[in-house]
């Protein structure tokens, strides 16, 4: 099974993807974590990455879709693939159907994470996560533990991104709005969107995409 999430940023995707990792036995494909991967890397795709990115410019679609096409084919997995992060526009969107169709695959599920700006600004400026793990925590709702150290993995290394303040948040959802918010029509029309509340809790949200999946 394969799916895309999609929603704003600070939405939950990340966590509704690890999550669904641990779940479902799927593999996570975050277009970030594999660019970062890939500028290690040393291969030949690497090498065009690093190139691209220590020049300053934005990594093209070509690229993307060919670092996904190494994990699709490199990667052994019985559960299917998590989308995360791509596709952002109408154009990537079109090359990742055309990419799963010649490899003989399908994207069976779209799932947008449906949320309220005011209330997802709330949420993002009071979000830290474990830098050692990834995971999530917030002020209000699920506070780093009074003893300072991760529940997850016992780290101390609790990290706030710079961009998670209000002005950076409203720029960030402005884009977003922009450049990836027609794909929720795009999939619509393909019959294969459905839409979950991204403001419920983790447990919640969880449980309404697993209901996704299973129908």
């Amino acid at each position: 099974m394969n799916i895309i999430l999609l929603g704003p940023p600070g939405a939950g995707k990340g966590t509704q993807a690890r999550k669904l990792v641990d779940d479902h036995n799927m593999v996570q494909l975050s277009t970030g974590d594999m660019l970062r991967a890939a500028r290690s890397s040393g291969t030949a795709m690497g090498n065009k990455v690093a190139a691209v990115m220590d020049a300053g410019n934005l990594v093209t679609d070509e690229i993307v879709i060919g670092l996904i096409r190494e994990q699709l084919e490199n990667t052994s997995y019985s559960g299917g693939f998590i989308f995360d992060g791509f596709p952002r526009t109408l154009a990537q969107a079109d090359a990742l159907n055309d990419l799963v169709s010649e490899m003989g695959q399908t994207l069976n599920h779209v799932i947008e994470m449906a949320v309220d700006d005011e209330a997802l600004v709330g949420r993002i400026t009071a979000r830290s996560t474990c830098g050692n793990c990834g995971e999530v925590y917030n002020d209000a709702t699920k506070a780093w533990p009074n003893n300072g150290k991760c529940s997850n993995c016992s780290s101390t290394d609790q990290t706030r991104r710079a961009d998670d303040n209000e002005n950076s948040l409203k720029t960030r959802l402005l884009a977003y709005y922009k450049q990836t918010s027609p794909l929720i029509g795009y999939y619509y029309a393909t019959g294969q969107l459905a839409s979950v509340n991204g403001l419920g809790t983790m447990e919640v949200v969880a449980g309404e995409i697993a209901g996704v999946l299973d129908a």
